[in-house]
């Protein structure tokens, strides 16, 4: 019998029998108490990778983004973000109610601004009619937007607005090492210009849970406050973090092999008559639009007979996502039945 292909997220995926084996070993204590050795070799481990001098492991990335914003920003402020930033519109309205802080919202391209675009959004900071803006949120790769990569050189311009201005930056990088591995670029780059970063673990580097906040020691000695006041305190946590470490070692080079593969798919589905447009692949993630005659609730229909899974974004738009559980066998078989689709 054929395997479900699950391609809704890289985050449906199952620990390998190498992870469980090292999660299995893990030595563990209370991490709440920072007495978890696992745990903090993990964290010194990736605040070393990022050139920071701290790190605090998360539940989730929308911990981990909603613990930073509260750090760098004070009620009544506002924060500069792309009008896809998953901040806003997939954390659930938790800016408003964690940190009582606005969003100002800019029309990227995919999810990705510019530097001329912050400095243009910062509101006059004498002006006490409007909030105060303290902080831009940039998201590398961008899931709205498709997978899509910051211009390493942009984020540069960006980082010399928020210098001139006095504002924080904090990166949302669920999908971070997707992009690094696209753009052939280093943990330590993103450590120099972002005053903090996220970075996820259950997407494509396969880990069961987790994400981790890295930045200055004095920044995380706040988040762990912060992390304390949301109930993100994990007990024998090492078991989590044993995970991490096995996938920083084997599952971050893999990840060209998620993004050749979505590339495939991308092709394939330019092919068909019933596509009307894909946008762009540059990672894992790939959104497509059917063509307006088509209707989107029997194309379901037809991929679900065949044992597909896929997701939609709403407006048209519809996600696929490839990952460590998606095998070549699967990919063969996908791009055959949606060959089969025009028939």
């Amino acid at each position: 019998m054929q395997k479900e292909i699950n391609l809704i997220s890289d985050t449906t995926t199952r620990p390998t029998e190498g992870m469980l084996q090292a999660m299995m070993k893990a030595r563990v204590g209370d991490d709440v108490f920072k007495e978890d050795p696992t745990v903090n070799e993990m964290e010194e481990r990736v605040a070393k990778m990022f050139g920071k001098e701290a790190a605090l492991f998360f539940p989730s990335g929308t911990m981990a983004n909603q613990t930073a914003i509260k750090v760098h920003t004070q009620p009544g402020e506002q924060l500069i973000a792309d009008k896809y930033a998953h901040i806003f519109n997939y954390e659930g309205g938790g800016v408003s109610f964690n940190s009582g802080v606005s969003c100002k919202l800019l029309d990227g391209d995919r999810g990705m601004i510019t530097a001329s675009q912050v400095e243009a959004a910062i509101n006059p900071p004498d002006f006490y009619h409007s909030p105060l803006t303290t902080l831009v949120c940039l998201e590398n790769t961008t899931n709205k937007g498709g997978g899509a990569c910051y211009d390493f050189s942009e984020i540069e311009k960006i980082r010399e607005v928020c210098d001139r201005n006095n504002l924080g930056l904090h990166l949302d990088g669920a999908r971070l090492w997707n992009a690094m591995v696209a753009r052939n670029e280093k943990p330590e780059q993103y450590g120099q210009v972002f005053d903090s970063i996220s970075v996820c673990f259950s997407k494509g580097l396969g880990c069961p849970v987790g994400s981790m906040l890295v930045g200055s020691q004095a920044f995380i000695d706040k988040a762990l406050r912060v992390r304390k006041m949301l109930g993100g305190g994990m007990r024998q946590a090492g078991y989590l973090a044993a995970a991490v470490l096995y996938a920083l070692d084997n599952h971050v080079d893999r990840l060209e092999e998620d993004h050749r593969k979505a590339g495939e798919i991308a092709a394939m589905l330019n092919t068909l008559n019933i596509v009307k447009k894909v946008e762009p692949v540059e990672t894992n993630i790939l959104i497509f639009q059917l063509r307006d005659e088509v209707d989107e609730n029997s194309f379901f229909e037809k991929l679900k007979k065949e044992g597909i899974r896929i997701i939609s974004m709403g407006q048209g738009k519809l996600r696929m996502v490839t990952h460590l559980d998606y095998t070549n066998e699967m990919h063969t078989t996908l791009l055959k039945k949606l060959k089969n689709l025009d028939d």
